[in-house]
């Protein structure tokens, strides 16, 4: 297990986030916290980087219309972006922070800008689900 994984697992810890599940040979770990609409965030260090992973919704239409905005709404992020997974079928929220330098602030800067993307956004991405 590296050090930089125990540090991310403290991290998240003193920021209040129950651990669901975790895998030390993965260096992976999944966290929630219901009230900041962090629901099954994955949290993965792949030394250098740290990659932070939301799925958000199944994308249900494919309408040119759906990929601009969520292009437009990308524009608008503190950190991160909503992205497709590599099927196509899920819109994801995803962030990667530099591991090495990492400090929890920036981390809990990213998560919080997940939740906030949410919150600003809840009835677009609402309305999108179920078209």
């Amino acid at each position: 297990m590296s050090a930089h994984f125990e540090k991310i697992k403290n991290y998240l810890l003193e920021l209040g986030f129950a651990i669901s599940s975790e895998d030390d040979a993965e260096a992976l770990v999944v966290v929630n916290d219901e009230a900041q609409g962090i629901n099954n965030l994955i949290v993965d260090c792949e030394d250098p980087i740290l990659i932070i992973e939301q799925k958000i919704m199944p994308v249900s239409t494919q309408s040119e219309t759906f990929y601009k905005r969520l292009l437009q709404i990308n524009r608008t992020l503190v950190h991160g972006a909503f992205v497709l997974d590599e099927s196509g079928e899920n819109v994801l929220f995803r962030d990667t922070l530099q591991l090495e330098n990492l400090d929890l602030n920036e981390l809990e800067g990213s998560i919080q800008a997940l939740s906030l993307a949410l919150a600003e956004n809840a009835e677009e991405l609402i309305a999108f689900s179920k078209a």
